[in-house]
């Protein structure tokens, strides 16, 4: 089916207190993992490419292979323009053929970043309705280009989301609760800030997005380590805060260094075991059918699992 606008997707999700799956790419292998798990799962799905990503693949030949593949599949598939920080961003990418964008002004200050957000909104519903995601409120960790000391992240805070929201017109909010981009999320225990989410979610309604939400699998932290890599001790998401944050009112969750992580330990291992390999499609395989099991496992557990 052709490219799904995310708002259409939400409405179940709203309805029902399940969330959605974001899986970020920036090559063939990765979103071959997404859509093909999207189809074996009947799930829908939102495919994301950041700035950085799309300065790699390009944005002609990840909007098009991202098209060739959404047809093929009788899932909906939404893609995704993850942490734009400008209208030239937000243009590029509805211009392009995205089917939903984030405009991140969270480093602006409130007023700024309503100003920066409703200009997206204008802009992405004029042309094609297109869902706009804002944040307000700031993640630690990187993302990309984007770095934010522990020092100076801060929780969303209820009463300004509901002034950002009706003055700015986003159609979801990434709200920061206490999970933070990059493998490095948590120094001990998991403390996501679960009573502002139901908060939020009952002042504003709007599908609720949670960012830097990945599991950080210690094993496959152990593989690349064992492999030669050099991985710190990590901690992420349990599967306990993904349902008790799902069921306060996340309808999107957004998972990217599981996947890196996962596909790093796989071509690892695969170049060690098999040191006289040098087929790209033999090394990148077993990798990308292992990126796929974790993007299964995710659908089920996000509750999207049979829901398209």
């Amino acid at each position: 089916m052709p490219l799904e606008i995310l708002g259409r997707m939400y409405e179940k999700a709203n309805r029902e207190y399940y969330a959605i799956g974001q899986f970020n790419f920036s090559n063939l292998e990765f979103l071959q993992s997404a859509v093909e798990a999207a189809e074996e799962m009947k799930s829908p799905v939102i495919v994301a490419c950041s700035t950085g990503a799309i300065k790699y693949g390009g944005i002609r030949n990840l909007v098009n292979l991202t098209r060739t593949m959404a047809e093929k599949c009788s899932a909906p598939v939404a893609l995704h323009l993850d942490h734009g920080t400008s209208m030239d961003h937000i243009k590029m990418c509805v211009d392009a053929g995205f089917t939903s964008v984030m405009i991140d002004g969270s480093h602006h200050s409130l007023d700024e970043n309503i100003k920066l957000t409703r200009e997206a909104v204008e802009y992405a519903h004029k042309n094609g309705g297109i869902t706009v995601e804002a944040e307000l409120g700031r993640l630690g960790g990187i993302e990309d280009d984007i770095k934010v000391d522990e020092a100076h992240a801060c929780l969303t805070d209820p009463q300004e989301a509901v002034r950002f929201v009706k003055e700015s017109g986003c159609d979801s909010l990434a709200v920061a609760v206490g999970t933070s981009h990059g493998a490095y999320k948590f120094k001990g225990a998991v403390k996501i800030d679960f009573d502002r989410i139901a908060t939020i979610k009952k002042l504003l309604g709007i599908p609720l997005v949670l960012h830097g939400a990945s599991s950080v699998d210690p094993e496959s932290v152990a593989v690349i380590n064992q492999y030669g890599g050099k991985m710190k001790d990590t901690r992420g998401l349990d599967a306990e805060s993904y349902h008790k944050a799902i069921r306060n009112g996340i309808n999107k969750v957004n998972i990217d260094t599981d996947l890196r992580l996962k596909w790093t330990a796989v071509v690892r291992k695969t170049l060690h075991d098999k040191p006289e390999e040098f087929d790209p499609r033999n090394i990148l395989g077993p990798a990308r059918a292992a990126v796929k099991e974790i993007i299964k496992e995710k659908m089920k557990l996000l509750g999207s699992a049979g829901k398209a």
